[in-house]
């Protein structure tokens, strides 16, 4: 069994394991809607005591058996239906997210104009109902009688929503209506499939050379989007919104219930990663030491992507 090419690579290819979309988007949202600064007690909580064992364990249990999450089992073969258990959650995790990078590819090309086709409702796609910020003037618009304006604000969707929901997705009008293929989709997320193939081709040999991108290029996109976020006006008036404990929370259940799922969404334990990625590490390595910097590193990017995010 191959191992890493050296300690870094096994760190970073973790640290992306565990840092990805419950850190910038999951994580802001449960802050604002349990109490803000209150919310980071329960979760740093949570990850002393249920977040950092498990993750220990997980490397410690793979590192030892030289062994993916199915074949590691062989120590108790009445638990195999666990590993199996975590083949198919990453199986499905793996399908779902490539669905997210394929829309990122997608938006990636379309954005490659001198105007980006959500920026107007004078689209074929648009509804009545679609109301820009760039669209028509400020004198017309007083012009329109109150009822007429609630009205219409009540209605009013923007165009980059029915850009989204009306031309990207070109959603159907029932479930039973399953619509047509979006090849331009579909394109992209065969890209996406062709990258993670070309990422994983060698096994760690080639996974482990990606990271040294894939791991440090979203803290250069975050802190790039930081930079510009405290440029705007109410900048400071979102961060003490997210710094502000709101006490009278942190008695509801429901918040511990948020961290404590958070933690393990975050960390990604009992989806067999750990245990395999672990299972390329040498015999004597101390994983004790990488659970303690990834999880830390981790939550502090959780952190961090609340700032830029508020």
């Amino acid at each position: 069994r191959g191992n890493w090419g050296n300690q870094i690579e096994f760190v970073l290819t973790s640290v992306g394991y565990a840092v990805g979309l419950g850190n910038v988007w999951r994580f802001p949202y449960l802050c604002y809607r349990n109490g803000g600064g209150a919310f980071m007690f329960p979760y740093f909580i949570m990850l002393v005591f249920c977040g950092i064992p498990l993750f220990f364990m997980e490397l410690s249990f793979g590192q030892f058996a030289s062994q993916g999450c199915l074949g590691v089992w062989r120590v108790s073969p009445i638990f195999k239906g666990v590993g199996y258990g975590m083949m198919v959650v990453s199986t499905y995790i793996g399908i779902y997210y490539n669905v997210v990078i394929c829309i990122a590819f997608y938006y990636f090309f379309v954005s490659m104009t001198r105007v980006l086709p959500w920026t107007y409702c004078s689209n074929p796609w648009n509804t009545p109902d679609c109301a820009g910020v760039l669209d028509g003037n400020v004198s017309s618009r007083a012009a329109l009688n109150l009822t007429h304006l609630l009205n219409a604000t009540q209605k009013r969707t923007s165009p980059s929503e029915e850009y989204w929901r009306r031309y990207v997705l070109d959603l159907s009008d029932d479930i039973g209506n399953l619509g047509e293929v979006r090849l331009p989709l579909l394109g992209c997320l065969g890209v996406s499939w062709v990258v993670v193939f070309l990422c994983l081709i060698k096994g760690v040999k080639s996974s482990g050379k990606v990271v040294y991108f894939t791991a440090t290029f979203p803290y250069v996109v975050l802190t790039i989007l930081f930079v510009r976020g405290i440029t705007l006006e109410g900048a400071l008036t979102g961060i003490m919104y997210y710094l502000t404990p709101q006490w009278d929370k942190i008695l509801n259940a429901k918040v511990w219930g948020d961290a404590a799922s958070q933690i393990f969404y975050s960390l990604g334990c009992a989806w067999g990663g750990l245990i395999t990625m672990a299972s390329y590490n040498k015999f004597h390595n101390n994983c004790y030491r990488d659970s303690i910097i990834i999880s830390i590193t981790n939550c502090a990017t959780s952190v961090y992507a609340g700032f830029v995010i508020f």
